[in-house]
């Protein structure tokens, strides 16, 4: 039986990345490379070396060809795996025009990979 699909926007498969998270006074506490498992024009899906408080700002540059761009996110799931690896689910927050025009073009790139 074939389930409904109940996202906004289709997902693909991405990136890497670098992101940094953020405590409540806006200072970074941690930061790595992660790899994007999927992306959208909402969200992403990150796999990391560490799980990310729900209480903390993600800020995540993503390269788009030459151009780098960031987004800020927050955490809306986590998911631990096995050997120390964590899927983080991440919606963005308040994403700037250009951000998402760059989404858009990166999404539609993947789309004629496919």
């Amino acid at each position: 039986m074939k389930t409904e699909e109940k996202r906004k926007h289709q997902r693909f498969d991405s990136l890497n990345l670098s992101y940094v998270c953020l405590d409540e006074d806006q200072r970074a506490i941690k930061q790595g490379m992660g790899r994007t498992l999927n992306l959208s024009e909402s969200g992403i899906l990150l796999e990391t070396h560490f799980p990310i408080e729900e209480r903390h700002a993600i800020v995540l540059s993503i390269g788009l060809g030459d151009d780098l761009v960031d987004v800020r996110g927050r955490r809306v799931h986590v998911n631990a795996l096995e050997q120390g690896l964590y899927e983080i689910g991440i919606e963005f927050v308040d994403p700037e025009e250009t951000v998402i025009r760059s989404i858009r073009q990166i999404l539609q790139a993947l789309s004629q990979e496919r």
